[in-house]
């Protein structure tokens, strides 16, 4: 039997506030936004899309972690909150595998020890769905 083991990070129990760009950037969806790309997301990744926590009260927002210091390597759109190093501190509550965690859950389960959201194919579905079109 074979066990996941999840990064340090990743509380054993409640929730946790931890610093952007130390284990991980996160790149900060709305609503239907967030929801619309983390399903092309599931789609494209065969249902594996990597670490995304889900807020289920207030802005409904979704949480999709990336790489530490990855988010700089694109210019997000509006819309799309960038999560990262820099110049003021960010945080991000990340939730334990199991328990009361409200109000945030994992959507697609806690990562495993280097597991993140692939931000090249993030990238592209934010753009996607928050971009204007050029004509």
């Amino acid at each position: 039997m074979t066990s996941k083991k999840h990064p340090d990070w990743v509380p054993s129990a409640g929730l946790h506030l931890h610093l952007t760009g130390i284990h991980f950037d996160a790149i900060r969806l709305r609503g239907v936004r967030g929801d619309a790309v983390l399903h092309h997301l599931g789609t494209l990744t065969e249902g594996e899309p990597g670490p995304v926590v889900r807020e289920i009260a207030g802005g409904r927002w979704m949480y999709f972690l990336i790489p530490p210091g990855s988010s700089k390597e694109h210019d997000w759109p509006p819309g799309a909150r960038c999560f990262g190093p820099a110049a003021r501190d960010q945080y991000v509550g990340i939730p334990a595998p199991d328990g009361n965690t409200y109000p945030l859950s994992w959507r697609y389960g806690p990562p495993k020890e280097g597991e993140f959201v692939d931000v090249e194919l993030l990238y592209g579905l934010v753009m996607a769905q928050l971009a204007p079109e050029e004509r």
